[in-house]
């Protein structure tokens, strides 16, 4: 057993249901303080978070990751209980295996292995840990940015260790994420009876041709990094129940995954022109999570050069998928890449990954540390 399996394992067997981290943290920090880490605990409302720096020079790289994991869905449907690591077959299952306890104790071993090569290494070396990324991410990354910036202190290039291969390990790195803008949309009418439509108005007929104008629109034709931008619902509520009655309102519920050939501000006037062309009686709540690209560069070379050295594969550059917390991170560091573990496992029952693939993980951080600091 590697010491980074080792400490993968202390990890998987804490219950980091989000937002408790278990002590995950403190097992972290107990590793990284005997090597000169000076080590900030942020703890804001019930989201605990560290920030630990090693040296006080540029150029500053910061591992990024989260101890929180998403619950566990239906106990016995698992093969093995999901807080008890169990090692069947080469195949290490448990509940934040993926996703991404083991880029955590990957992140900690690496970082041993380098500072004791190289104690006098150039620049610094950082880790900033919350336990609030898989929920609402209110009190984690963010904040601890916020505090950084704050104290005018800026990261060079940063790794967060989402599972970001797709069907082997090295195969895909993140540069960048989509953005997210989500509305709700509620469109009033005039609630009466069915059998009277001369006395309503219909808030769902109202809406409809609006849908099909927003559904036909064409929001941009994406660029170099991203595809175009899309719109879909998720969600449509309207009536009382009753057969025999025209609701009074509808409520809607859409989301943009949005390139940065777009902005927040362009989509929300193109889908306000949309909404007062129909002249619909309408409000719109939003929520807004940025979208970040890191150009190809320093940092994305030194880490793919150390993927195909640690796993013998040459990754693709990548802004597919979901959220992170680099976009967060992108306020203060202009290079971000997310690298990690096989992603198709993460937040399933039985969630796993390949004994044999930790090891190289460890080795491809230590890597990009090399070509990076010394």
């Amino acid at each position: 057993m590697t010491d980074t399996l080792a400490l993968a394992m202390d990890l998987l067997a804490r219950s980091s249901i989000t937002p408790d981290d278990k002590g995950c943290q403190e097992a972290m920090i107990a590793r990284l303080a005997p090597l000169g880490f000076k080590i900030e605990r942020m703890r804001f409302g019930k989201v605990d978070n560290f920030f630990a720096r090693r040296g006080t020079t540029s150029p500053l790289l910061v591992f990024a990751g989260h101890t929180d994991v998403v619950p566990t869905g239906p106990l016995a449907q698992w093969q093995s209980p999901p807080f008890t690591p169990t090692i069947k077959d080469g195949v290490l299952y448990a509940r934040g295996a993926a996703d991404m306890k083991t880029s955590l104790a990957a992140f900690v071993t690496s970082i041993e292995a380098f500072v004791a090569a190289h104690p006098d290494h150039k620049g610094s070396i950082g880790l900033l840990i919350t336990s609030d990324e898989e929920d609402v991410a209110i009190d984690g990354t963010v904040k601890v940015v916020e505090t950084l910036k704050a104290r005018g202190e800026l990261i060079d290039y940063c790794i967060v260790g989402e599972p970001t291969s797709n069907k082997v390990v090295g195969d895909m790195i993140k540069n960048g994420r989509r953005g997210s803008l989500s509305g709700k949309l509620v469109v009033k009418g005039i609630q009466g009876h069915i059998a009277y439509p001369h006395l309503v108005k219909n808030p769902i007929h109202m809406v409809a041709p609006a849908i099909k104008e927003m559904v036909d629109t064409v929001w941009d034709e994406g660029n170099a990094y991203f595809p175009p931008t899309s719109w879909q619902i998720s969600n449509i509520n309207g009536g009382t129940g009753a057969t025999n009655v025209v609701p009074g309102e509808v409520e809607i519920l859409f989301n943009f995954r949005f390139c940065t050939a777009s902005t927040e501000a362009s989509l929300k006037e193109r889908v306000y022109a949309i909404f007062d062309g129909h002249q619909l009686d309408y409000n719109i709540t939003w929520e807004y999570s940025p979208p970040y690209i890191t150009p190809k560069g320093n940092l994305s070379d030194a880490i793919s050069e150390a993927i195909q050295e640690s796993y013998g594969v040459t990754p693709e550059l990548s802004t597919t998928g979901g959220t992170s917390d680099g976009r967060f991170i992108a306020d203060i560091c202009q290079q971000v890449i997310e690298f990690g573990p096989l992603n198709k496992t993460i937040h399933k029952l039985n969630e796993c990954v390949e004994v044999a693939d930790i090891e190289p993980l460890k080795e491809t951080y230590q890597r990009t540390m090399e070509k990076l600091l010394t």
